[in-house]
């Protein structure tokens, strides 16, 4: 089965074309992170104006580089939300037109399985069920455990700001551009890890949930009382954020393991997931159990594969 997907949720503008939930023939993404660079993060009536300008070209180039035509497609898969409404309505109203002109199956995706399917994307090796999913981006952090491609549970949660966030504030605070997860992380090469005493949230309780609103304050904090020597110490205080960020995550998989023994594997998806500090702890602390990343780097971030692959599982089920 060959699907379309089409993914237009917040500031990026993709489709793309794959065949049987695997297989990517194309995918295409026309990304407005530099513009919104400069505003210091996406402005929704802006990126709904670009969602606008961007759709149709990036349709055609998707059709164009995988070789087909409208007619070898059988279903067209669309994000149906959550995510910035403008932005929604231009991915909608495009896939809903191509469904009448062509008479081709509409299947809505819920964002967040998307990205909880971006882990078959080009993976020949079938993935182990039952599985704990760590699905962290800018506008959430879930814990799943699944029982197949579109059942599971959720069993944690964020109380307040989502991992990817806490890196976007948290840059800003530093001085550094967005997005912030790659500027912390950059920033973080040079720095020492434990040089601050982040707290990690909600570590003594037995809980799944996460919380970041106290360790965004504590970098305010940390920020006011060294001012005069931000510029020396933000290398350290980037490293000690990012530190205190991933540890949190990590503490929440290895907690839902050992509420779930028969979990053979641990995923790793969302925008998050390409920390390549977070891949390093979560490594080390799920044994035996082996971890499971998206792909590419591409494929962490929102894009229309990860739609079309979840399209297909959906119609499989």
């Amino acid at each position: 089965m060959i699907i379309l997907g089409i993914e237009t949720s917040c500031d990026e503008t993709s489709a793309a074309v794959v065949r049987n939930g695997t297989e990517v023939l194309c995918n295409i993404i026309a990304s407005t992170k530099d513009v919104f660079a400069q505003s210091g993060g996406v402005v929704p009536e802006d990126a709904a104006r670009r969602q606008v300008e961007l759709i149709l070209p990036v349709l055609h180039s998707a059709i164009t580089d995988a070789g087909l035509s409208y007619a070898d497609i059988d279903a067209i898969a669309i994000t149906k939300g959550p995510g910035l409404m403008g932005s929604l309505l231009v991915g909608v109203m495009a896939a809903r037109t191509l469904s009448l002109v062509h008479n081709i199956p509409l299947i809505g995706v819920h964002h967040t399985l998307g990205h909880l399917s971006s882990i078959w994307l080009e993976h020949s090796e079938e993935p182990t069920f039952p599985c704990v999913t760590l699905s962290v981006s800018g506008g959430h952090s879930d814990l799943w455990l699944r029982s197949s491609h579109t059942d599971g549970k959720l069993i944690g949660k964020t109380k307040d700001d989502a991992a990817g966030e806490a890196f976007d504030k948290g840059a800003a605070m530093l001085g550094l551009p967005y997005p912030g997860g790659p500027s912390i992380a950059k920033a973080a090469e040079s720095g020492d890890a434990s040089a601050f005493n982040f707290p990690i949230a909600l570590s003594k309780e037995k809980t799944c949930d996460f919380s970041f609103s106290g360790l965004k304050n504590s970098l305010r904090l940390a920020i006011q009382k060294h001012d005069g020597d931000l510029e020396k110490l933000r290398p350290n205080l980037a490293a000690s954020y990012q530190e205190a960020i991933c540890a949190q995550l990590c503490h929440r998989v290895s907690h839902a393991l050992t509420l779930y023994p028969d979990v053979k594997e641990v995923h790793t998806v969302g925008g998050v997931s390409a920390n390549s500090r977070l891949r390093e702890m979560l490594q080390g602390n799920i044994s035996p159990c082996a971890l499971r990343t998206p792909k590419t780097i591409p494929y962490c971030t929102d894009n229309a594969a990860m739609i079309a692959s979840a399209g297909y599982f959906i119609q499989l089920e």
